[in-house]
């Protein structure tokens, strides 16, 4: 695999991640809704910037941005799948997305790291930071007292 390939799956994923935590920010409903819903939006204006550094980082490496959404679908590891249910229920579903776009930071890391791309490996280091504060938030806003 290649860091533009690598790019790419990132793109992908990111962008349904953003999909998904916009969805969960407008359906959202409940006694914290004013709190959830502000979290959510943290989260989705965060995706959805890296929409656009992501595509202008596959294009300094002569690649092209996915040019249509079938493809992002399908070359995401993300399922497409309805976001629906409870403030927890949509807040985790966000986690799990938060979570699994972490790991594919990771790989971009290490396969930018290994073709000598040092601000791409930056670049997916300040990502990891930034979606792991993110996750620190929602399973604080998750967690129950004991």
């Amino acid at each position: 695999m290649t860091t533009l390939d690598q790019l790419q799956r990132v793109f992908c994923d990111n962008f349904m991640t953003y999909y998904h935590s916009h969805v969960a920010h407008v359906n959202i409903v409940g006694r914290n809704f004013t709190s959830d819903h502000r979290l959510l939006k943290g989260i989705y204006e965060a995706r959805q910037e890296q929409i656009d550094v992501l595509a202008e980082i596959v294009r300094t490496l002569d690649g092209m941005m996915i040019d249509h959404l079938q493809a992002v679908i399908v070359d995401s590891g993300v399922e497409d799948e309805p976001v629906r249910g409870t403030a927890d229920e949509l807040l985790a579903h966000v986690e799990i997305m938060l979570q699994d776009l972490v790991v594919q930071y990771e790989i971009l890391s290490e396969v930018s790291s290994e073709e000598d791309l040092e601000h791409i490996e930056n670049y997916a280091q300040e990502q990891i930071m930034a979606i792991n504060r993110q996750l620190w938030m929602l399973r604080s806003t998750l967690e129950t007292l004991q």
